[in-house]
């Protein structure tokens, strides 16, 4: 099961599969080679990117990412600046300092962009090596980054496919994609089980969440909550939960107050979060201070325009390789805290008990997505990435808004089926266009399908289950140009920019 801290951890953009998955990668692997004593023999690294990772790397800036993760620097805690500047400074010196302390000769080149090898287990791979003052190879590791900052090593992904294989024999039904799957990742993120083995309710399915909310009679937070509790005491995950809102709201303030008028990768799309809020703002009230009434709220602008700004300030600090929130991805990041602000801001009766139910119901969708699906826009295209978030929105806002388990998943249906198909083609492989306005779009569409599964009793036709797999089944089918390659959609029809 994955845990509320797996699903929303604090990193930096553009990219959660691209910088914060590489940045990770990167790290991991400087790191066995200190625990392994390897790193003192170690004169050279060479890192080679496959897949979507080679083909729109250099626009999420992931041989940034990968440089910054040889350092020993973890997404968490780098200064975002460095990221900017340190493949810079270590190409002009040429040299690295690997996990801070071995100094070794450096090259850009030492970080290769292979674009015509296609992998064959996930489109994000890299391939680590550590060379001797000979140039013999003394250690290796093939790394993929599978959506959301999740890492994988390839003999985990094999282990899993030939899983899913005997699974799918015993059972003659389909298997879970490969590649896909809670738990499955070796780094901070995603070490825990996948069959839910350290938590007392364990749940594979929304139907299977469903029957033990009826049965224990509690809400989806309430179950969530247990199988934290189940993994560390209950004020570190309430302290985990506060963290995160205020990485969320710092995010939201940086976007918004920041004196950058274009974002960077060369398309200077201009960032409108700043002078939106000044156009919006209340005559004589900084929202940010607090003690600002809904009524006031409303003097310039309507719920949806507060929204549009909130998502807005998220994604352009996140194009900009600012500090934000996963949730469940980057390039999703802008919704979550969005709506998240909408009930903060803009609801009655909203409360930091409230903050942690919605993140906690918001695990429990992003938890079957994952696992039963994808959340990486590179293997099921941009549904992956902003439908799942706009589906853990929709269920997190109508949890705090009083719906029932059923109701719940109802809005989380509501949000991913009209997401399906969504393909993710990013121009100039920049988290920019159409990303930042996607993002708004997604929130305001979460906001509405939680309104509309309150007005139900929760029932409904389509289960969120079947969406699910649809979009698992629609993933396979979309053409690869669609899957964040920047070979086909708008990244290929809009040339002037």
């Amino acid at each position: 099961m994955l845990s509320v801290t797996d699903m929303f951890s604090t990193g930096i953009g553009p990219s959660s599969s691209h910088t914060v998955g590489p940045m990770r990668a990167a790290c991991e692997f400087v790191t066995s080679l200190h625990e392994r004593e390897i790193l003192d023999h170690t004169n050279r690294v060479r890192v080679v990117l496959s897949g979507s990772l080679a083909q729109t790397g250099l626009g999420h800036g992931t041989d940034r990412a990968v440089l910054a993760g040889l350092e020993g620097k973890r997404p968490e805690t780098v200064d975002p600046q460095d990221v900017l500047h340190d493949l810079d400074r270590c190409s002009e010196r040429g040299s690295v300092t690997l996990a801070g302390v071995h100094e070794v000769p450096f090259a850009r080149d030492d970080i290769e962009f292979n674009t015509w090898h296609a992998p064959r287990l996930h489109p994000n791979r890299m391939e680590f090596q550590a060379l001797d003052a000979k140039g013999h190879v003394i250690a290796s590791a093939v790394i993929y980054s599978i959506g959301g900052g999740f890492i994988a090593y390839e003999e985990e992904l094999l282990r899993q496919r030939e899983a899913q294989k005997r699974a799918a024999r015993r059972t003659d039904s389909t298997s879970v994609a490969p590649g896909v799957g809670g738990g499955s990742g070796s780094g901070e993120r995603g070490g825990g089980a996948d069959d839910g083995s350290t938590v007392p309710y364990p749940f594979t399915s929304a139907a299977e969440l469903l029957a033990m909310c009826d049965r224990e009679r509690c809400s989806i937070a309430e179950i969530m909550r247990r199988n934290e509790a189940a993994i560390r005491p209950a004020e570190e995950t309430r302290a985990a939960m506060f963290h995160v809102w205020k990485t969320m709201r710092d995010c939201v303030i940086n976007g918004c107050t920041s004196t950058v008028k274009t974002l960077p990768g060369g398309l200077n799309v201009p960032r409108r979060a700043a002078p939106l809020y000044q156009r919006l703002r209340p005559r004589g009230h900084d929202i940010f201070e607090g003690n600002v009434s809904r009524e006031t709220f409303h003097e310039n602008a309507s719920d949806g325009e507060w929204v549009d700004l909130f998502a807005l300030a998220v994604s352009e600090e996140n194009a900009g390789g600012g500090r934000i929130v996963t949730a469940p991805t980057n390039g999703s990041a802008g919704i979550i805290p969005a709506v998240l602000h909408y009930y903060w801001w803009l609801t009655e009766g909203a409360s930091l008990d409230g903050v942690c139910d919605f993140l906690l119901t918001a695990t429990a969708v992003g938890y079957l997505f994952k696992r039963n699906a994808s959340i990486s826009g590179a293997e099921v295209g941009c549904q992956g990435e902003v439908g799942s978030a706009c589906s853990m929105a929709a269920a997190g806002l109508c949890a705090v808004l009083g719906g029932t388990p059923h109701q719940i998943e109802n809005a989380a249906e509501i949000g991913i089926e009209h997401n399906l198909g969504l393909t993710c083609d990013p121009i100039g492989g920049l988290v920019q266009i159409p990303c930042i306005e996607r993002n708004a779009m997604a929130a305001n569409t979460a906001i509405n399908a939680a309104r509309m599964a309150l007005l139900g009793n929760g029932s409904h036709i389509v289960s969120l289950d079947s969406a699910i797999r649809t979009m698992k089944e629609t993933g396979r089918d979309m053409m690869s140009k669609y899957k964040e390659t920047s070979e086909g959609g708008l990244a290929v029809n809009v040339t002037e920019c």
